[in-house]
């Protein structure tokens, strides 16, 4: 059976309405709003043994909070086609302008006042209802069809813009778009590319959007013989960073380090030097074994466009993933990041005896990271405990870029179910301010956000 299939990424099998949900500690007043988070979720395995994790539909895990209450907690399946029919449902009957009717699992925002689930390559984005009900395939931007707005959108907190990064298996072409606040295409530029890398993530600044080519591609072999992920790792293609202007024109390419990049935590301007701090994995990352011979690293890229270089830096080494800033700092420079450390993640992907295995500290914990001074601080949870990817939600009024909360789903081993966690950022490790207490398991997924009520 695949390891995706058991332990803390085991499925849920069914869907559930919980309200007013139990809380220890004190639900900030100020939060209106909900947090949202999606990963793959397995339905009718018909091999086991050949199950690949990302092929799983989407499911979403939401919870409302509002007047320092946990209103309700949902789950819910993104409904495509298959999943309609799987679950014995009637056709949505929307047809997918844009690419493929599937199942999103990667990741939920909200933009344009709708809830859309995202994912890479063909997929069309999904909008959902408040209460996490599929509404249907949605086109954001109106883009042609092949081309959606990818995984890993970046909002532009002046502009109100959104941006994407658009790439297809079997297309030597990539580009990025722009769609303002209402979700309309105002901006759109084709990236050539030398074969057809995965490009799970890119960077924006303020003058510049930076897209990763690494050595992980599309495979027509593996597709052919019906491969869940048609990619493969081509030792002999060099790892290399893209930046072009965002206002449109040229793309230049420099040599970066021998890595796939899986996720931007930030990036920023610094004179003629574009500053990018993302997640780093080994370039032998094997994403149809979903292998590894190490986790990923907290590094920082410096791209000097005028000496044309890249120079790499560790800011940390243990390991860790899923990278968030404060979504009012995303393109500026930043001095916060939060990461999570997940024993459960670094056991899946690194097989026993390959590279360094966590030491006896090594357990289940949220990590501040401060670039500027080069510290760190942990929030260390029980060494069971599935601790996923957390977002920060500003304070009200707050000034300070870690003025807010640090929120996110944490598996307790003692209730058999998960928790929402809620950290006051500025001071991370004391005790949760609130622990929502969830009536079920919830998967160790990937990504998610805090969707404030307006």
């Amino acid at each position: 059976m695949s390891r995706f299939l058991a332990g803390p990424f085991a499925p849920v099998d069914e869907e559930v309405t919980a309200f007013d949900l139990p809380v220890t500690g004190r639900v900030p007043g100020e939060l209106a709003g909900r947090y949202l988070r999606i990963g793959p979720n397995a339905l009718g395995v018909e091999d086991p043994a050949a199950h690949h994790w990302m092929s799983g539909p989407g499911m979403v895990h939401g919870v409302r909070i509002r007047d320092g209450r946990a209103e309700w907690y949902r789950n819910r399946w993104v409904r495509s086609e298959q999943v309609r029919g799987l679950l014995g449902e009637p056709s949505g009957g929307a047809a997918c302008e844009i690419g493929i009717d599937f199942a999103c699992n990667t990741h939920v925002i909200g933009h344009g006042g709708r809830t859309l689930a995202l994912m890479e390559d063909w997929a069309c984005p999904q909008e959902l209802t408040a209460e996490l009900d599929t509404v249907g395939p949605y086109a954001l931007g109106g883009v042609r069809p092949g081309f959606t707005m990818g995984a890993h959108t970046k909002l532009d907190p002046l502009t109100g813009e959104l941006h994407g990064l658009a790439y297809l298996s079997g297309r030597r072409t990539a580009r990025h778009l722009v769609v303002d606040g209402t979700g309309r295409l105002v901006h759109e530029a084709e990236i050539p590319l030398d074969g057809n890398p995965m490009m799970h993530d890119f960077a924006l600044t303020e003058r510049w959007v930076v897209v990763y080519d690494s050595p992980v591609v599309f495979s027509p072999e593996a597709m052919s013989t019906g491969a869940r992920t048609p990619y493969t790792r081509d030792p002999r293609r060099p790892s290399r960073v893209g930046v072009l202007p965002r206002a449109g024109g040229g793309v230049r390419w420099f040599e970066a380090p021998d890595a796939f990049v899986s996720h931007t935590l930030n990036a920023y301007d610094d004179g003629e030097r574009v500053v990018l701090e993302l997640v780093a994995l080994p370039a032998d990352f094997d994403i149809a074994a979903m292998r590894m011979s190490r986790y990923g690293t907290l590094d920082r890229w410096t791209v000097d466009l005028s000496a044309g270089t890249v120079c790499e830096q560790r800011l940390d080494d243990r390991p860790q993933e899923f990278p968030r800033i404060a979504d009012t700092v995303v393109s500026r420079p930043h001095r916060y990041g939060y990461t999570a450390a997940t024993a459960a993640m670094y056991q899946a992907y690194v097989p026993a005896g390959d590279g360094p295995l966590p030491d006896e500290a090594f357990v289940n914990a949220l990590i501040k990271h401060d670039t500027v001074r080069g510290t760190s601080e942990v929030h260390t949870f029980e060494r069971d405990a599935a601790a996923g990817e957390a977002v920060f939600v500003p304070a009200a009024g707050g000034r300070a870029e870690d003025d807010g909360y640090v929120m996110g789903y944490v598996h307790d081993p003692r209730r058999g179910a998960a928790d929402l966690v809620i950290l006051a950022a500025q001071d991370f490790t004391a005790e949760p301010i609130a622990r929502i207490h969830l009536p079920r398991r919830v998967p160790l997924g990937l990504h998610g956000s805090w969707l404030p009520d307006r």
